[in-house]
């Protein structure tokens, strides 16, 4: 027995539904990221990072040890992540591409900086550093046409 195809009665359905669908408003477009200087993410991503490197080293003066320091390398890789997502709206592919991570490794420094947050102290720090980053790199809108 031949297998016929039964046309679906799409048609009916799409006229039935057509006042619906052309009332509806239309959708809002996408938020459009704030105007950056047009550095390559590559070089936003490492300002980042030695902004957090010297803001960690200004909050905790103290000499580290071998272990200590990887660690606090580390931790200073996932904050700046953490900031050029949040506050430089960055995707987590391009972030991933200027740290030369996997972007799954920035999914997870994401994920363990917002984990983090919930101590005041950190948060402040992390506050700190988002507003750092901004300022460096955005610019008022009309500032940027001067």
């Amino acid at each position: 027995m031949p297998h016929t195809q039964i046309p679906l009665p799409r048609n009916r359905l799409e006229t039935a539904l057509r006042p619906i669908i052309d009332d509806e408003p239309p959708a809002p477009p996408p938020e459009p990221r704030p105007p950056s200087v047009s550095l390559p993410v590559r070089i936003v991503c490492r300002t980042a990072q030695k902004i957090t490197a010297e803001m960690v080293m200004i909050a905790g003066s103290r000499m580290l040890e071998r272990r200590d320091r990887r660690r606090m390398l580390c931790h200073v890789r996932q904050i700046s992540m953490y900031a050029c997502h949040t506050a430089l709206q960055f995707s987590q592919q391009e972030i991933a591409g200027g740290f030369g991570r996997h972007r799954t490794t920035v999914a997870h420094a994401c994920m363990i900086v917002e984990q983090r947050r919930d101590d005041p102290a950190f948060d402040d720090f992390v506050s700190a550093i988002e507003r750092t980053v901004v300022s460096v790199f955005r610019f008022p809108e009309g500032a940027a046409h001067d």
